[in-house]
């Protein structure tokens, strides 16, 4: 099993920066993919980006160009930077891991922007 524990989320003005990160309670060198996904109120979960264990990254469009994961096998970490930001990325953010052919969610970090 793996569980994850989001911080990092907060209240930031549009054009402003956040950090979350990503606690694993396991090693994640053998965690093929980990990544971020959100939710919007009222709107289903969708993908943000993901990274594999070789460092291959995945982003949604709307994130490209703004958004950075990373993951630091040594501690278990994965990050995701939010640059740039838009009201439209407000949303609770999880971490995911993909392990044993199961999936794993934090409890998820609330990211607001505002205008």
């Amino acid at each position: 099993q793996v569980q994850l524990v989001e911080s990092g989320g907060g209240l930031v003005q549009a054009g402003g920066s956040l950090r979350l990160s990503c606690a694993a309670s396991r090693s994640i060198f053998s965690i093929g993919v980990m990544g971020w996904y959100r939710q919007a109120p009222g709107e289903q979960r969708e993908l943000v980006a993901t990274i594999t264990s070789g460092g291959t990254t995945n982003y949604a469009d709307s994130v490209k160009g703004r958004f950075t994961i990373s993951r630091d096998n040594a501690k278990n970490m994965v990050y995701l930077q939010l640059n740039s930001l838009k009201t439209e990325d407000t949303a609770v953010y999880y971490c995911y891991s993909l392990y044993g052919s199961r999936n794993y969610w934090g409890q998820g970090t609330q990211v607001t922007v505002s205008s």
